[in-house]
């Protein structure tokens, strides 16, 4: 049997609004091909390589949470974005997603330091923005999932996709999440895995492919995702 690794990322500190759902989704997916998935476990990156990763995941957590496991993810910064440029398959939620970036600046104007591994920030309001979300994606259709963060966050690299009904990455320019190579960063929690088949599918055939495993079926019966799914985007863009 093929196997893959996927390494998360604090996982007793980013776990808000139930993100380990992600971690099951892949392993779900990967077992209905045939691939055998380890988790790993990283609560500590002293001495940690990514050498034997083949899919990394960052999830959501407090600002309190996050300015934690960001001390832990400063000491492999480098390998971190070498992993990132070169392709490897990656998720990250809400706080994992922000703290990519240069800074997150609190609503008092408190500036934290991200792992500047890309060109994003954050700035984060008392206000939140809450709610279920439509996306449009050219990559992969319709997603669907939920929001709930105080953060705006601002970038120029290409993104999930346009939002239809809720918010996204700020409350201005209607863009949710980012795309670049195989990172895939958004606010979506709920989590958005299960949900959405087609972002599963695409970063275990990614971590697949990377490895020279065959990725078989492309397409498993869906039947009751995408009704699952359509049950979501029915009653969101009703309600308009």
């Amino acid at each position: 049997m093929s196997s893959i690794k996927i390494f998360h990322f604090m996982p007793d500190k980013l776990n808000l609004y139930g993100d380990i759902g992600n971690i099951i989704a892949l392993k779900q997916r990967a077992k209905w091909r045939n691939i055998e998935v380890e988790v790993i476990d990283i609560t500590d990156t002293d001495q940690l390589s990514l050498d034997d990763c083949d899919i990394f995941f960052i999830g959501g957590g407090s600002d309190r949470e996050q300015s934690l496991a960001t001390e832990q993810l400063k000491k492999i910064k480098t390998q971190l974005k070498d992993a990132i440029e070169d392709g490897m398959p990656t998720l990250t939620i809400c706080g994992g997603y922000q703290f990519l970036g240069s800074e997150y600046v609190t609503p008092d104007g408190t500036r934290l330091e991200g792992l500047n591994i890309l060109d994003i920030y954050t700035e984060s309001k008392k206000d939140r923005l809450i709610g279920d979300i439509v996306i449009e994606s050219e990559t992969f259709g319709q997603i669907v999932g939920f929001e709930n963060h105080g953060g705006r966050t601002y970038h120029e690299y290409p993104t999930l996709g346009k939002v239809v009904d809720g918010y996204g990455n700020n409350d201005t320019d209607k863009k949710e999440g980012i795309h670049y190579k195989n990172l895939l960063g958004t606010y979506l929690h709920g989590p958005i895995l299960p949900k959405n088949h087609e972002i599963t599918d695409y970063l275990l055939k990614q971590a697949c492919i990377r490895k020279g495993i065959t990725f078989e079926p492309e397409q498993l019966d869906n039947t009751v995702e995408e009704a699952a799914k359509q049950a979501i985007i029915k009653r969101l863009l009703k309600a308009k």
